[in-house]
């Protein structure tokens, strides 16, 4: 890990990367690739490396490096390419503000109050967990209640067991994983709980950390109260209908001593919010063109900071565009503004970048809204009229939807609005 620091700060830097996780670090050698000759990394952890140093457990990397790696793994990777290129490096650092000259306001440990003048800036903040507090369980405070991030660092970094007998709220990956991380440890999973009617997670995820362990999953059900005066002593949980309302009377009550919390992400955009960014309100995250710009001259963002990604190598492929972007801002290179706006659709939640050009090539995220199997992704025009369909075996709100689009496929386009629909398929 990066253990030294620059001996002084510069007075301005090309680019100026806010976040050192696997977003920020790739974005800032892509942005140096783009033409910057001075760049930025601020992280407020002590090293960079992200969420990725206590991800101790493999299935990193298979797209980014071409094999498969721990987090740990993964984050070195990059950080010696950071440390190849001679990118200055502030950690135990925060940004406090950005203002409207991309002038750069750090807090740091060693240096106390800085300035720094960026002629372009990289939001890599990343995202912090859903907390109890986030769907307000209801019973007493005790100890005992963990989101899965924290359990995860507790027994991966410090060996720390946080205790015996366990239930889950949530199918998110890092729950499911934390489900078979503790079962390997000694600690009895009682059963993962998930208010929707589908996981949350990725399917290999659902194999490898449950049922290969014999751990129950429990869909349409939820903690509806937390027992315990000092620490957990039991839950009550129920079914929920429909609606997502709990069916008191079929309730039930589960002795644990630990519940974890894995009831997703929230982008960390208090920053983006000061910046007066436009946030998208579906991913929370700020909207962005095809070379992930914000809606400031400069600014750019990538990761999970603009929206929830499933893999790392994916917010890898986002932060290389967004630095290089940056990069090329920088230079005066920047590609022709974008052309098209797209809009989601039926059972499509979100896509991002939020507007594409025809003169390039793109890849576009999108996530669906509910579980399909047989279905057709497909492009219209504000008439209706369809642009192009592509064929998939199913999709579902959990595995992020990547759909590369090239100058071909829109040659016939001549619209600025573009939609995006996720239908089911009605096979012959």
């Amino acid at each position: 890990m990066i253990t030294t620091k620059p001996r002084h700060l510069r007075a301005s830097y090309d680019v100026v990367v806010v976040g050192g996780g696997p977003a920020g670090l790739e974005a800032a050698v892509a942005a140096q690739a783009g033409g910057a000759a001075h760049v930025l990394i601020v992280d407020r952890e002590v090293e960079a490396g992200g969420i990725l140093i206590q991800c101790i457990h493999s299935g990193f990397g298979l797209h980014r490096f071409g094999v498969e790696l721990t987090g740990p793994e993964y984050a070195q990777r990059v950080l010696m390419q950071v440390l190849e290129h001679d990118i200055d490096v502030v950690t135990d650092a925060y940004v406090l503000d950005i203002d409207a000259h991309r002038r750069v306001k750090l807090m740091t440990t060693t240096e106390g109050i800085a300035l720094v003048d960026a002629r372009a800036v990289v939001l890599a903040m990343g995202a912090r967990e859903r907390t109890r507090a986030a769907i307000r369980i209801p019973g007493t405070r005790p100890a005992g209640v963990f989101t899965a991030g924290l359990a995860q660092r507790l027994v991966n970094l410090y060996g720390v067991l946080p205790g015996h007998r366990a239930v889950i709220l949530g199918s998110g990956d890092i729950g499911l994983i934390m489900a078979r991380r503790l079962t390997l440890e000694g600690v009895e999973v009682v059963g993962v709980f998930e208010i929707m009617p589908y996981a949350n997670g990725l399917n290999r995820n659902i194999v490898q950390c449950l049922h290969d362990f014999d751990i129950p999953l429990h869909l349409s059900t939820t903690i509806v109260e937390i027992h315990g005066a000092h620490r957990v002593d039991k839950v009550t949980v129920a079914p929920v209908n429909a609606a997502l309302q709990p069916q008191l009377d079929r309730a039930w009550e589960v002795v644990c001593d630990t519940v974890l919390v894995a009831i997703g992400l929230i982008p960390e955009n208090e920053l983006s919010q000061q910046m007066r960014l436009r946030l998208d309100p579906v991913t929370r995250g700020p909207v962005v063109t095809s070379t992930m710009e914000c809606t400031r001259d400069g600014v750019f963002a990538c990761g999970n900071v603009v929206h929830i990604h499933d893999l790392v190598d994916f917010v890898s492929a986002e932060a290389a565009l967004a630095g290089f972007s940056a990069g090329q801002y920088v230079n005066g290179t920047l590609p022709r503004p974008d052309n098209v706006r797209l809009q989601p659709g039926d059972n499509v939640a979100y896509c991002v970048p939020h507007t594409i050009s025809t003169e390039r090539e793109h890849t576009v995220y999108l996530r669906a809204r509910r579980p399909l199997d047989a279905c057709t992704l497909q492009l219209r025009d504000a008439t209706g009229t369809r642009v192009y369909e592509k064929r998939l075996r199913y999709v579902f709100p959990a595995e992020m939807v990547n759909l590369r689009l090239r100058p071909a496929i829109l040659q016939h386009f001549h619209g600025d609005v573009l939609r995006i629909d996720l239908i089911a398929r009605v096979e012959a």
